[in-house]
């Protein structure tokens, strides 16, 4: 089954998900870690017993794969934690582990329908710090589990979750002189797997939009290259205005009525943003350099870019109708592909210089820098809707990989794809 990565249609593509409270005992506050902690910052240990129920197995399979690449919390195997999701969990089991939290559950099918529940233990306190029971459609059984994995993790870090989102990614196969990329979109575990295009042309950049229902991105066909509108459940595309010379690096306003984009011509680039409605478009910079790869600000007031109006290419930030700009890159090397976080609070880079490119983060002002990969070649940050995460590609091994690492530099992963793997974009999350 395809499910459309709608905020809006999320409870009927789940079957009409019902969820229901299954909270008892105490109050507990809001989080039980601080996600920056410090120099001697642990993950918290969290041990998931093996769900009851003809679905419990791989439910609860999913959820420890999704904590092992969570880097905030740590999934420990215990003994006998009890074989009843409704009582309390065998805290001594959890205990000798040094189990912080225990997560018990039921998953079963029924009259067409699939019952799902878990509880939150702490073990600490032997009380029930959070439950929930979701009924919906069987087929939606994987992402109940990443719902699930959301929910204890937002329970226990005070966060929002990132497991129940989509990856769009340029797929790439094929000889290295003749790679046939395709536009294709996956679960973040990487199941679900679809090819959106046919690899006819060669697609770069997509970008989600905000509610996650179309993806904006560039493609070379047999004219100068375009920017598209997709829409990721009709498969309907089409041209985001015709100017008369090249655009590329597209990317959605915050509130999805406009897209920003960079036009080149007479051997310039300038940025221009369209609203969708109306398709009017309005220039925002003339400086006759090269200025690319736009991104908003959360609250829509904002844009960085990148530009060579210095001689170099940098970072810059100017108001969203265009106007004056501030330069917030001073580093050593070239600095590209700025991406705003969800939160507002850092924006991402690409930074190229001694040989290498580095993967980094920057507050809006452009104090606080910090590199978060480094290597041969590593580019296209992308944000996690939590704005803990950042998704990027790697060339190396004959092609590029994608792989994920928290803004803290805890934690670097892999990212599963069925092959090469370029310019990812994280979905927002998609309940």
């Amino acid at each position: 089954m395809t499910f459309a990565p709608t905020r809006r249609h999320a409870a009927a593509l789940l079957g009409g998900l019902a969820a229901v409270p299954l909270i008892r005992g105490a109050s507990f506050a809001e989080r039980y870690i601080d996600v920056r902690g410090g120099g001697d910052f642990k993950p918290v240990n969290v041990a998931v017993a093996p769900f009851g129920g003809d679905s419990g197995a791989s439910m609860s399979t999913i959820i420890v794969n999704n904590f092992k690449r969570s880097v905030f919390l740590n999934p420990v195997e215990a003994g006998d934690l009890g074989g009843n999701p409704d009582a309390a969990p065998n805290l001594a089991a959890a205990r000798a582990v040094n189990a912080q939290f225990v997560v018990t559950g039921r998953s079963g099918r029924g009259e067409g329908r699939m019952k799902t529940e878990f509880r939150l233990w702490d073990v600490g306190s032997g009380a029930q710090a959070a439950g929930q029971q979701y009924v919906t459609d069987p087929n939606n059984a994987r992402r109940v589990a990443h719902i699930v994995s959301d929910a204890i993790f937002s329970k226990i870090t005070g966060e929002k979750g990132f497991f129940d989102t989509r990856v769009a990614f340029v797929d790439e196969s094929g000889p290295r002189e003749n790679r046939r990329k395709r536009l294709s979109i996956m679960d973040l575990d990487g199941a679900s797997l679809r090819h959106l295009t046919r690899g006819d042309d060669l697609v770069v950049t997509p970008r989600f939009s905000p509610n996650s229902q179309e993806l904006t991105y560039m493609a070379f066909g047999s004219e100068d290259p375009r920017v598209f509108l997709l829409n990721i459940d009709t498969g309907q595309r089409e041209v985001v205005g015709n100017f008369p010379g090249m655009t590329f690096s597209p990317r959605f306003s915050p509130d999805g009525q406009r897209v920003v984009m960079s036009l080149s011509q007479a051997g310039a680039a300038n940025l221009y943003s369209m609203d969708l409605r109306t398709r009017a478009t309005t220039r925002l910079t003339d400086s006759g350099a090269i200025d690319t790869s736009p991104s908003y600000s959360p609250d829509g007031s904002k844009i960085a870019f990148e530009s060579d109006r210095g001689g170099t290419q940098q970072i810059y930030v100017m108001g969203a109708g265009g106007g004056g700009a501030n330069r917030i890159s001073f580093g050593q090397g070239r600095y590209s592909t700025p991406v705003w976080s969800p939160k507002g609070d850092y924006i991402a880079f690409t930074r190229q210089g001694s040989g290498g490119f580095a993967i980094g983060v920057m507050k809006p002002d452009g104090s606080g820098e910090r590199i978060l990969a480094e290597g041969f070649h590593n580019e296209g940050p992308s944000w996690a809707p939590n704005g803990l995460f950042v998704m990027f590609f790697r060339n190396g091994g004959g092609g590029p990989k994608l792989f994920m690492v928290d803004i803290f530099g805890r934690g670097e992963f892999p990212v599963t794809t069925p092959g090469f793997a370029s310019d990812p974009s994280w979905s927002p999350l998609l309940g």
